[in-house]
């Protein structure tokens, strides 16, 4: 653990607060619809809907933070947006800016327990129950083992990976192809998938130095490794998928009816 921020991020205080934070200011241009991809219906309702709702019935979660686009219309017009457990904040052009924006409103506010941060992508509507439950049992590992600076849910990569090479020379209107350079060895590698679980401060300060250095970061975890952490990988389902492509509807529809069916049994 690097020596500037040792020490300052874990607690044995049992009065632990989790708090989850949506970025939810993306336009979700992939998907070619006329309104972001979080207020697509599925199953009778949004995916924001649906990925709110998994958060809300967990009983260690008290709020929920969700940052938007300026221009966002369409949250407010939810049934769900009443919850006065939900706060709005606004988001940035990238998903980094939206969530450091949402920690930023998170430190503002007075507080004697130590406070957890859940992020979650906002197009990910089939969480289960049993993920978020493995994931939150991380805070207790930290008390501890003051090594584990947090995690987040991923899965092994199971598909052979290959690395693209250069594209084919053009010959007619249809040709828009790579050749492969070579084929990359999957052992070790896992997809990222969130929720991801830090500390706050330790997840505000990594990401703002990250930020700051212009560093690549794509998801919370990044961050954190850049500033030296190794965040811990907790084992998760493959149906916890990330709507980006209109062929996504169809599958996160047949997953949330089975996730349905699952809870009533």
């Amino acid at each position: 653990m690097p020596d500037a921020l040792a020490g300052r991020f874990f607690t044995e205080n049992a009065f632990t607060e989790i708090v989850a934070l949506i970025p939810a200011a993306g336009i979700g241009s992939r998907m070619k619809s006329d309104c972001p991809k979080q207020y697509l219906q599925i199953a009778g309702k949004t995916i924001l809907d649906h990925t709110l709702s998994a958060l809300l019935e967990h009983p260690r979660i008290e709020r929920i933070i969700v940052a938007l686009n300026p221009a966002d219309t369409h949250f407010r017009q939810l049934a769900i947006a009443s919850d006065l457990r939900i706060t709005t904040v606004v988001g940035g052009e990238e998903r980094a800016e939206s969530v450091l924006a949402g920690l930023n409103y998170l430190a503002s506010l007075p507080t004697d327990r130590a406070v957890w941060v859940l992020v979650h992508d906002a197009a990910r509507p089939c969480l289960h129950r049993d993920d978020l439950e493995n994931l939150l049992r991380l805070i207790d590992y930290s008390l501890e083992s003051p090594e584990v600076c947090g995690g987040l849910l991923a899965s092994p990569v199971r598909d052979t990976m290959k690395r693209m090479g250069s594209p084919l020379v053009e010959k007619s209107a249809t040709l828009n192809h790579t050749v492969i350079d070579h084929t990359v060895d999957r052992k070790g590698l896992w997809h990222a998938l969130t929720p991801q679980l830090f500390p706050l401060q330790l997840l505000r300060d990594c990401l703002m130095k990250s930020l700051a250095e212009k560093a690549c970061i794509t998801d919370e975890s990044s961050a954190l490794e850049y500033c030296g952490y190794q965040p811990v990988l907790v084992n998760g389902r493959a149906d916890n998928i990330k709507v980006t492509q209109p062929e996504d509807l169809a599958l996160a529809e047949f997953y949330l009816s089975r996730k349905s069916k699952e809870s009533i049994l």
